[in-house]
């Protein structure tokens, strides 16, 4: 009885050392090592204004380090591309490419999603003050924004996910709109 109480103990100390031991650092490394893919996306978005959430849903795309793409399917196709630091949107045959490496503001919201998917804690670090939670298994990852411009657009961004895989993010706004969206990664 002893024998399998001092077992137990050790057991569960060993497990809260290890979960305890998994920082920041590591996390990064992990993301760091993802090569990029291919995601299936629900998002969601709460709206004060609107009575009932907006949905909608597509695939998403990742090369690391600094190209991302967004294709909505429903409820209405739109293509987002972001390749470092410019921004094209495709919408009803027409497309606008934005310069958005100027604007503070824009490049936290972009750096939330690219950087986390990369794993680049400097560029991160450069909007947000990060807090971890969690194992290596099971991890939630909190972005406060630091300066004032971007707090008035977002307060927090949550991002959770296993290993590397980045699993949901969601916005919370500074006007009390939020939007999440959960990843689904898809076979290459």
């Amino acid at each position: 009885m002893i024998r399998r109480s001092l077992l137990a103990l050790l057991l569960t100390g060993t497990a809260l050392a290890a979960h305890a031991a998994f920082d920041i650092d590591q996390l990064m490394g992990e993301l760091a090592q993802f090569k990029g893919g291919r995601a299936r996306f629900v998002e969601t978005r709460h709206v004060a204004l609107l009575d009932a959430p907006v949905v909608s849903s597509g695939e998403m795309r990742f090369t690391p380090p600094d190209r991302l793409e967004k294709d909505t399917l429903k409820p209405r196709r739109e293509t987002l591309v972001l390749e470092k630091n410019s921004l094209t949107v495709e919408r009803d045959g027409r497309s606008l490419t934005w310069h958005v490496g100027s604007r503070p503001e824009a490049m936290a919201f972009i750096e939330s999603v690219r950087s986390t998917l990369s794993g680049n804690r400097k560029a991160l670090q450069k909007y947000y003050q990060l807090e971890l939670r969690g194992g290596p298994r099971d991890w939630t990852l909190v972005l406060l924004p630091t300066s004032a411009e971007v707090q008035a657009l977002v307060t927090r961004i949550t991002i959770s996910g296993s290993g590397r895989e980045v699993r949901r993010i969601e916005y919370q706004q500074a006007d009390g709109d939020r939007s999440e969206l959960v990843l689904t990664p898809m076979a290459d």
